[in-house]
């Protein structure tokens, strides 16, 4: 039998069962697992352009009550965080976790020349580049290609997806993708993918599709670990039925086994609120906070939640005022949270965005989200963060 590389391609099987081949298992060795305590980045992505004003609400801004006389929050249905602001009315974990000292937000943060394409403003948040500047290689994937090169056999980066974003992929490294370690541990061991991985060491077979073959033994190599690991925990807290809830719990478990993982990421949305932005923003918000406060409360019972640090990041804010949809448009900069037992720093850590100095309707930012980066890889990661990121940038004080 003859496999020929276009064939292949064809046949859909990287991107189903076929990317999955358990004779290359053989050999993998889990050279830096540990007992637990390392620390872990769990990265939240708020697809789609989160609203921040909405978010972080300015509530003794007439400024803000005037550009958004429908879909602004009033100040009774916000919780107060400060005498200036509060959180959106469904984040009520957040504003709890604000109360007990674990909970940091970033207001204004973006970049210089900032993209309003979703796809576009989103690379370069996943490649920390600049507004100009294309990267193939993710910020978190270079970071991959660093460390990794003496722990080549661990599991470094877990996304909870059904493919990988371009932030976990590097020039030699990458992630792993999955949303369920059961379902991959099936997957990999299909009797169809055995007979697929003989025919792939046969003479016959083609050599062109050799690189496939390397791509699925990384994608694939931990799934019978994973799924063995992630058994070993029991979880005791009871997550919301939904598919971010599910996967904040996928992500406790493997945090809560000896599974030496350094950053898991998982996505929510979309918020891109063009049109009836009160009832969509709102909706995803529960479900960002009852996920989160079962996710918390799993890792406060089982003392580890000064080991894990959770970010949560949108590829851009929306413009200041309304649109006339009740919704509101692409915008520029925007907050961003953090959530852990171990911040040094917490609540409002910088002034909330000056409304009386706009850059054509759009708030203007004063924080490079690459500093951010450089904070997480140095502080939390203990990476080099200006060999990941090409240069020096201004390392932050909540870590």
């Amino acid at each position: 039998m003859l496999i020929k590389r276009r064939t292949f391609l064809k046949s859909g099987a990287l991107a189903t069962a076929a990317a999955f081949i358990p004779e290359l298992l053989k050999g993998f060795q889990y050279s830096r697992l540990s007992g637990g305590g390392n620390k872990a980045l769990v990265i939240i992505q708020l697809s789609g352009g989160n609203d921040g004003l909405n978010t972080v609400i300015p509530f003794r801004n007439d400024i803000y009550y005037r550009s958004r006389p429908v879909i602004s929050i009033k100040r009774d249905a916000a919780h107060a965080l400060t005498d200036e602001c509060g959180i959106h009315p469904a984040l009520t974990h957040l504003k709890s976790l604000y109360d007990e000292g674990t909970l940091a937000i970033l207001n204004n943060v973006g970049y210089p020349d900032p993209n309003r394409s979703h796809f576009r403003s989103m690379d370069i948040w996943h490649t920390a580049s600049g507004s100009k500047e294309y990267k193939s290689e993710g910020w978190l994937g270079r970071y991959l290609d660093e460390y990794c090169k003496d722990c080549r056999n661990a599991i470094q980066a877990i996304e909870i997806a059904d493919s990988l974003s371009l932030a976990l992929k590097g020039k030699d490294f990458k992630g792993l993708a999955m949303k369920d370690p059961r379902r991959l541990f099936n997957i990999a061991n299909n009797s169809f993918l055995q007979s697929l991985a003989k025919v792939h060491h046969s003479e016959e077979h083609e050599r062109p599709v050799d690189y496939l073959y390397q791509t699925m033994a990384e994608t694939i190599s931990g799934a019978n670990y994973i799924h063995e690991k992630a058994g070993t925990f029991k979880s005791s807290v009871t997550y919301p039925r939904t598919p971010f809830a599910n996967g904040l719990k996928t992500i406790a478990s493997l945090i809560l086994s000896d599974l030496d993982t350094s950053v898991y990421y998982i996505s929510i949305g979309s918020f891109d609120t063009h049109v009836r932005q009160e009832g969509q923003q709102e909706r995803h918000f529960k479900t960002l906070n009852d996920g989160l406060e079962a996710f918390v409360k799993e890792l406060k019972m089982n003392g580890r939640f000064d080991d894990v640090m959770i970010m949560t990041f949108s590829e851009f804010g929306r413009r200041v005022e309304q649109n006339a949809s009740g919704g509101t448009d692409h915008g520029t900069a925007n907050n961003m949270f953090f959530i852990s037992g171990a911040l040094k720093q917490k609540g409002l850590l910088n002034p909330l965005p000056d409304l009386l100095d706009l850059d054509n309707g759009d708030l203007k930012y004063t924080v490079d989200f690459k500093s951010v980066y450089a904070t997480l890889l140095k502080k939390w990661l203990g990476a080099d963060d200006r060999i990941i990121l090409g240069r020096q940038y201004e390392h932050l004080s909540f870590i």
